[in-house]
Parts: C-alpha cells; sequence; structure tokens
C-alpha cells in the first residue's frame, strides 16, 4: 500500500506542472520545450509543497490533492 500512496503523491504534482507549463505555453511566446523543462519541475514542486504544507499544517484533507489523502507510513527496519 505504501508503494501506491508514495506513487500516487509523486504522480499528481508531476501531471499538474506538466498542466501548468502547457496553459502557460498559451499566453507566452517562448520555445515550448524549454519552457516546459522548467516550468513543469518548478510548477510540481511548488504544487506539492503548498499541499503537503496544507496537508501538515491545515488539514490531512488536503491530501487529496495530492492524491492521497495521507502520506505513507515507512516501518523502521530493525
Amino acid at each position: 500500500m505504501n508503494l501506491y500512496v508514495s506513487f500516487l503523491r509523486t504522480v499528481v504534482p508531476a501531471v499538474v506542472g506538466w498542466l501548468v507549463a502547457l496553459a502557460a505555453d498559451y499566453g507566452l511566446s517562448l520555445d515550448a520545450q524549454a519552457l516546459s523543462g522548467v516550468l513543469t519541475p518548478l510548477a510540481a514542486s511548488c504544487y506539492y509543497a503548498v499541499f503537503r504544507l496544507a496537508e501538515h499544517y491545515v488539514s490531512p484533507q488536503f491530501g487529496w490533492l495530492l492524491g492521497y489523502a495521507r502520506p505513507p507510513q515507512y516501518r523502521l527496519a530493525a
């Protein structure tokens, strides 16, 4: 289950970053490939940071915007 949760919480911000880069390309006259190469990881990182902080400090329900309502729980190896 933790693998699934961690995968979702990585992929959802990446997809959001990609969508932001696509949307931004319509309003700017820059090389689309260069814009996507910079904007996608930047937007995905910002998206993740905002909703991870909101999940931690405001409400755990913000986790749904990362693909799953709570972060994965890992056990310490003995």
